[in-house]
């Protein structure tokens, strides 16, 4: 897996998170982005797969 050196992701990041959660960045907030999920190798649950990551909770993939 190959990440970006930026913390902070943009609208349409693919971000990775939870050991294993991968998700498409829809909204950018002040502490935390929305994030659609795309996969899911674990066994967590998201509600109509999106939930929300606080911005030191996860990566930025290349």
């Amino acid at each position: 897996m190959i990440f970006k050196a930026k913390k902070k992701a943009d609208i349409g990041d693919r971000i990775f998170f939870k050991n294993g959660v991968k998700g498409i960045v829809e909204k950018v907030n002040d502490n935390s982005v929305i994030t659609k999920i795309t996969e899911n190798k674990t066994e967590l649950e998201f509600k109509e797969n999106i939930t929300v990551v606080a911005h030191k909770n996860y990566q930025v993939l290349a």
